[in-house]
């Protein structure tokens, strides 16, 4: 594989922290990189670094002569008095981008609901964020760096992304670099992960799946890193291998040894104790919508919504920006009412709403956290029956990745990711039997939601949840429902029914995005005999090849550490069957693509 850019020995520091000492890497032709690690460790200053748009205090970036790299940061940097059109094509002439496919591909995809002569100044943050993703991938990039490029973007617009940039980016075709802490859209599109932590970038193969049972292989061999955060990684592994089908297309090899790993691994959750305690808590009346229609002036939000909420229940919602969710909550917690239809509450329920704002916040901005918490003296539990804890505020607030000395810390001088899990600490510890979560998500990194996935896991209440992050959606919540032309509609197959009925809605309305002619692979009988049989034969050569590999390794760890030769002779032969997997890997996604 050509390459593309590279960095060697680069070196960053502020004036109270070193971010990186001596890292070396590199991008080749057809990488994909989901580059992953906590808030401040530095994933944006990697990213702005091998950009160009950083100079780190020593090392350097090369770059091969003619490479053209384009920037997506996380701040737009459009002007206001710009219109749609303009911020995407310039000054070109409309039979010129009209007449580019990719061109039309991504207007298609991004834009289809803009206005072309728009003013920028009048769109929302997510209508701005498609019109800056346009502009960048209208262009002609060799390597694209993005900056989390699903922020303020809905289900639709992260998937239509992410298949785009699967088809742009192919194996033999430019550079990819992805900052982002959304899960699903890592997996579905990185086939390379890096994890940037303790001053170094560690990398590896696959997507977000396949990074967590490598990190968690590390970890368990290694034992360098505490319990709590390897218990975490493996309970997340157990999701990713119970969850959806889309997330069981690895090699045969790969899945036993992620059987092997979470064989001990209980359920997420215990549905049956946590509904039980809920009831208790709840009774068996929590809030029903009956019949409920909204208006605003002329216009109807939501019409003939009948949903009965019970205790216990785990739902997320659907549906794109003005469909009406924020007015759906509203009717739950009691700051909307219905103009047609009623509500009816239990008499024990207890609202608690996790809002895009910092409210509950605000008396406390001059506060330290350890103040906060003084002043709440209760606690909380967690779970039920034998396995029910009683945690203290100061726990919690561990469990959410606090530290001992970030509680004399003011809260005004918290980051977004801590000010936003202080936030959710205040509320649970508020008492409700209701939650609603509204993107939840905001400013936290794949460490931290997990840990608040795992606080979730044990929470006994009703439980709603409104979020663009599809894996945080499809981990918390047990079924989902979306909001379709003013209508609540169930979704048994979740996300990607929701994707499917919006597609077929688009499409009878005729304004569906024009996708680009594809080419058909379907495979012929004898060919696809042929396919199965060459995939069989490639599972059983990479298992082989792994267990050698693994003998290898042990053989290495044997061999007497003074003989140099030795040692170099045996890590070339293992880095030599290391080669031999990817290629045989490659070939075996390649051929399973095609079977479907």
């Amino acid at each position: 594989m050509a390459h593309l850019l590279g960095a060697e020995a680069l070196h960053l520091e502020y004036p109270t922290k070193v971010v990186f000492d001596r890292v070396s890497l590199g991008v080749n032709e057809g990488d994909r990189i989901g580059i992953v690690g906590r808030n401040g460790d530095g994933k944006s200053s990697l990213l702005a670094m091998l950009a160009g748009r950083l100079s780190p205090d020593s090392g350097r970036v090369t770059v091969r002569g003619g490479v053209r790299i384009g920037v997506l940061e996380q701040a737009d940097n459009l002007d206001d008095e710009d219109t749609v059109g303009h911020a995407v094509v310039g000054d070109l002439p409309e039979h010129e981008w009209a007449g580019d496919p990719r061109g039309r591909d991504v207007i298609g995809g991004l834009l289809g609901d803009l206005a072309w002569d728009a003013v920028l100044g009048t769109l929302s943050g997510g209508q701005r964020r498609r019109v800056a993703l346009a502009a960048l991938l209208a262009g002609d990039h060799d390597v694209l760096a993005l900056d989390e490029p699903t922020n303020h973007l809905d289900v639709e617009a992260i998937t239509w992304l992410a298949e785009h940039l699967k088809r742009r980016w192919s194996p033999s075709a430019g550079g990819l670099l992805v900052v982002t802490h959304d899960r699903w859209f890592l997996d579905e599109v990185c086939t390379v992960t890096w994890e940037v932590h303790d001053r170094i970038v560690e990398p590896f193969d696959g997507g977000y799946a396949a990074y967590v049972l490598q990190r968690v292989e590390r970890d368990r061999q290694a034992a360098t890193i505490e319990a709590r955060r390897q218990n975490l990684a493996r309970k997340e592994l157990a999701w990713l291998r119970r969850g959806a089908p889309a997330r069981t297309s690895k090699p045969k090899f790969r899945i036993d040894a992620a059987n092997a790993l979470i064989a001990d691994v209980p359920e997420i959750r215990d549905k049956v104790a946590l509904q039980s305690l809920a009831v208790s808590r709840l009774g068996k009346q929590v809030v029903d919508l009956l019949d409920v229609s909204v208006s605003y002036g002329d216009h109807e939000v939501l019409h003939g919504v009948e949903w009965r909420l019970a205790p216990g229940e785990r739902t997320g919602i659907l549906g794109v920006n003005g469909a009406g969710k924020s007015t759906l909550l509203g009717l739950i917690d009691g700051s909307v009412q219905p103009t047609a239809g009623r509500v009816k509450r239990g008499k024990t329920v207890k609202i608690a709403t996790l809002t895009q704002t910092l409210d509950e916040l605000a008396p406390h901005l001059d506060d330290p956290v350890r103040i906060v918490l003084e002043s709440l003296r209760t606690t909380y539990t967690f779970g039920a029956g034998s396995k029910a804890q009683e945690l203290t505020p100061g726990q919690l607030l561990e469990r959410l990745g606090f530290s001992s000395a970030q509680l004399s810390t003011p809260v005004k001088d918290l980051s977004g990711g801590q000010q936003r899990r202080l936030q959710l600490l205040l509320i649970l510890l508020s008492q409700p039997n209701v939650l609603i979560l509204d993107e939840p998500t905001n400013d936290l990194d794949t460490d931290m939601l997990a840990a608040m996935e795992d606080l979730l896991d044990s929470w006994p209440g009703t439980l709603i949840v409104v979020s663009h992050d599809r894996y945080f959606l499809e981990r918390v919540t047990d079924q989902q429902y979306g909001i379709l032309g003013g209508r609540l509609r169930h979704l048994p197959a979740g996300v990607d029914e929701y994707l499917r009925l919006r597609a077929a809605h688009a499409a009878e309305t005729g304004t569906a995005p024009e996708a680009p002619a594809e080419e058909s692979t379907e495979l012929s009988g004898a060919e696809l005999r042929a396919a199965q049989k060459e995939v069989a034969a490639l599972e059983r050569r990479l298992e082989k090849l792994q267990a050698q590999i693994d003998r290898d390794r042990t053989a290495l760890a044997d061999h007497d550490q003074s003989d140099f030769e030795g040692l170099a002779t045996k890590v070339a032969a293992i880095r030599a069957l290391e080669d031999e997997v990817a290629e045989a890997e490659s070939r075996w996604f390649e051929l399973t693509e095609q079977i479907g």
